[in-house]
């Protein structure tokens, strides 16, 4: 099943802006970047140009040998079938961080053919722009920097649930976005159906080949068979744009993320990875891993107040994966593990549900979150996001227990306006306390806002 991708609406807005620039699009592998911007191609433009830079070497040579528009296009038209017009045609250079000069380049169809519409994509780009190999070092090659200030960006993320929801039952979604203002517990049966649906995609994840494979209906067997498929290949990638010293280290990081999480103190330790390893030994190989996408470092905050970054503890983070049906193939869990209820797995299952809403407030725009934390371990709160010039707290709960006195401690230090929990409780608004059913993470700005306006009144 094709999956209809909502960043789609956001190619839109660039395509229609009058200061447009070349865009480029980041995010890990296999999210579905290059089927995104072909499908955008196919349904907004008349003719879309593929060149992808991993697939056709010969490529590199043309921008190599000159910043010349002109000529550029002139070479490029002889590897396509298509025209390469201002306007009418989408150009799109994929797996460029391939080729530094063609990402150099950027600037110029900024600067002197704005009227062409680039998009460009790579699965290792926050990699390779911020790694040079130590000749590229010597060199000073300036003529390939980045160009700052002349692209415009666009992050991507995996299938959210709101988008597997609208291709699995569009008439449920309608029936739960109608209801979402009242902020009132949803009728049983809707409950029920969202929470059969959210389990469903607890087991296939994000990834669309897993996903669509959901969705058509396909079993249990073949989507297993995708995940471990993927995280192959995932760890097949550790071998690009990084010195060979560390991709044993970045192995050996990548292996330790279950077993970090399944810790009642998911707190990232180094010693884990490896008896007697030390943070500097490992520290540009966990940097690869958060430059590819492929997982999340989130600091510690003690003092929740704006810019947290201003208060981050960089010695204290955690580290989750970019999708949580990735997190339990990685535990070579199966989907029964995950999905049943009691306390099968209480810490793991806990771990899981943080990485989906970790997820999910990326994907809505949401800054970078951090997790508060007191000396000693004394209390901690999942996430502190920021919402405007409000800091919220949010506390994840896997399943119906809300037990614990860390959000009772947060409260009586900081009171603050809105504290969100999410668990498979159902929704409403107990104090300062929204309790949202953790399958309506994927709504919680429009939630937010009808909190704010509920408070005021």
């Amino acid at each position: 099943m094709t999956i209809e991708r909502e960043i789609i609406s956001k190619l839109e807005q660039w395509k229609e802006a009058s200061d447009r620039s070349p865009l480029i699009i980041q995010g890990a592998r296999q999210i579905g970047k290059s089927w995104v911007v072909s499908e955008f191609g196919r349904t907004h433009y008349k003719h879309t140009a593929i060149f992808n830079f991993d697939k056709q070497k010969e490529l590199k040579s043309i921008f190599e040998k000159t910043k010349d528009i002109k000529r550029i296009i002139g070479e490029l038209e002889l590897y396509t079938d298509v025209p390469l017009k201002e306007e009418e045609t989408l150009i799109f250079f994929d797996e460029i961080q391939e080729c530094k000069a063609a990402l150099n380049t950027l600037k110029y169809f900024k600067e002197d053919a704005p009227n062409y519409h680039i998009v460009a994509a790579g699965s290792l780009l926050g990699v390779a722009i911020n790694h040079k190999s130590k000749s590229e070092q010597d060199a000073n090659r300036s003529s390939n920097t980045f160009p700052v200030g002349k692209v415009s960006f666009l992050q991507m993320y995996p299938v959210t649930f709101r988008e597997y929801l609208r291709m699995s039952d569009s008439k449920l979604m309608e029936q739960t976005e109608v209801r979402l203002k009242d902020l009132e517990p949803l009728p049983e049966i809707l409950f029920n159906k969202l929470t059969e649906q959210y389990r469903r995609y607890q087991v296939c994840g994000g990834l669309p080949k897993p996903c669509s494979d959901m969705l058509d209906g396909k079993g249990t067997e073949q989507i297993e068979k995708d995940l471990a498929d993927l995280t192959k290949s995932y760890e097949y990638d550790f071998t690009k744009h990084i010195d060979g010293k560390d991709i044993p280290r970045i192995k050996e990081i990548w292996r330790s993320i279950p077993s970090q999480l399944s810790r009642e103190n998911k707190k990232f330790i180094f010693r884990v990875v490896r008896e007697g390893a030390r943070a500097r030994e490992y520290e540009s190989a966990l940097d690869w891993l958060v430059l590819s996408g492929m997982v999340y470092r989130i600091y510690a905050c003690e003092t929740p107040q704006l810019p947290l970054k201003h208060y981050e503890n960089t010695s204290a983070f955690k580290v989750y994966v970019l999708d949580q049906a990735i997190l339990r193939a990685m535990a070579e869990l199966p989907p029964e593990a995950v999905i049943a209820k009691g306390s099968l797995l209480k810490e793991f299952k806990g771990a899981a549900a943080e990485n989906f809403v970790l997820a999910s407030l990326l994907a809505q725009g949401f800054p970078l979150p951090h997790y508060w934390s007191i000396s000693g371990n004394k209390a901690e709160v999942d996430f502190l996001i920021q919402d405007g010039i409000d800091v919220r707290p949010v506390e994840v709960k896997a399943e119906e227990n809300i037990s614990g006195q860390s959000f009772k401690v947060y409260q009586g230090k900081y009171n603050p306006k809105v504290r969100v929990r999410f668990s498979m409780k159902n929704l409403n608004i107990n104090g300062n306390i929204l309790n949202i059913p953790i399958f309506l993470c994927d709504w919680l700005k429009p939630i937010l806002g009808f909190a704010s306006e509920r408070m005021a009144n």
